[in-house]
């Protein structure tokens, strides 16, 4: 079981435009699944970020993510990124649940950085896209050799929240119950 005392959650590029273009989850399904995630790092106080990329207009970010201000990177991966990185080491929790599209770009270069400085990683494959399926398939298998976990954000609440009859479970079943809309 994992402790919500150990994990932040990362959301990356769940940007408007970036989202639209997910070829290996319909984008309403990306939506959901990071909306609900949210709602589940609320009711379990987990810290979250929001790493985005430059793009005209601003960072756009979907409106199912709670509230943050998003941090605007400059490369592929947020680990490039001095002030995301002093956040997520600000909060000092060793687990990362990283969502985010595309799988081959952001995804896998923060979840490959992220393992090599240290921290466990979990992909949270219903809150992401990819370019194909082909490719996302990949990018999973390299984030998995590296020693990382790929689930789904209903695996990874159940695996925070065994008991759904308190007031907090209850919050988290609520929320996952949002998925199956």
């Amino acid at each position: 079981m994992l402790d919500p005392r150990t994990v932040q959650i990362v959301f990356a590029d769940l940007q408007d435009s970036i989202v639209a273009l997910s070829r290996t989850n319909p984008p309403d399904t990306v939506r959901r699944s990071a909306g609900a995630l949210g709602r589940i790092a609320r009711a379990l106080d987990v810290p979250f970020t929001v790493s985005a990329a430059p793009r005209p207009g601003g960072p756009g970010v979907i409106a199912e993510l709670p509230d943050a201000t998003p941090f605007v990177r400059s490369g592929p991966s947020c680990w490039d990124d001095p002030a995301w990185r002093a956040q997520v080491a600000a909060h000092d929790r060793p687990t990362l649940a990283l969502c985010g599209v595309t799988s081959e770009i952001v995804v896998l270069h923060t979840a490959l950085d992220a393992l090599a400085d240290g921290h466990r990683v979990i992909v949270l494959v219903d809150a992401g896209g990819g370019m194909s399926q082909r490719t996302e398939d990949a990018a999973h298998d390299q984030v998995r050799a590296a020693g990382g976990t790929v689930t789904s954000v209903a695996s990874f609440a159940t695996d925070l929240v065994r008991d759904f009859t308190d007031p907090t479970g209850r919050e988290v079943i609520t929320a996952l119950h949002g998925l199956l809309a």
